[in-house]
């Protein structure tokens, strides 16, 4: 099954979310004590995106756990910052677990278990007798 569109724009928008992010911080406050922390954060939206564009199940939960956290942070800042982080979520969510992505994921899921469990057949069989 093709990749679908949603998955690529949601995948691109957390790469280039996180990229924007961690090279603004590093070079708006590289001394910062929380400076590692907020990076590793960044990188997280990075990571996620790279793997939603390869169709990793798990990455569709590390890209929603993700924002979800910048909801709870924002909760701390003001309305103004809480309401659109808010909303984003609950359309990236919809996105990522709806039906068409779903069944993607679902269906690459199956098409790899299926392939490891080919690979251990095969892998048991040409491996040689003691």
């Amino acid at each position: 099954m093709k990749r679908p569109l949603q998955v690529t724009i949601t995948g691109c928008l957390f790469i280039v979310a996180g990229l924007v992010g961690l090279v603004y911080h590093l070079s708006e406050r590289p001394f910062d004590h929380w400076i590692v922390l907020i990076s590793i954060i960044r990188i997280i939206a990075v990571v996620g995106g790279v793997f939603l564009l390869m169709g990793r199940n798990w990455a569709r939960w590390l890209t929603l756990a993700w924002l979800a956290f910048h909801v709870v942070v924002s909760a701390f800042h003001s309305l103004s910052e809480f309401m659109p982080h808010a909303v984003l979520l609950m359309i990236i969510g919809y996105v990522l677990l709806g039906p068409p992505t779903s069944k993607y994921f679902s269906l690459r899921h199956q098409s790899e278990a299926i392939r490891r469990a080919l690979d251990c057949v095969f892998d048991a069989s040409l491996a040689p007798e003691t």
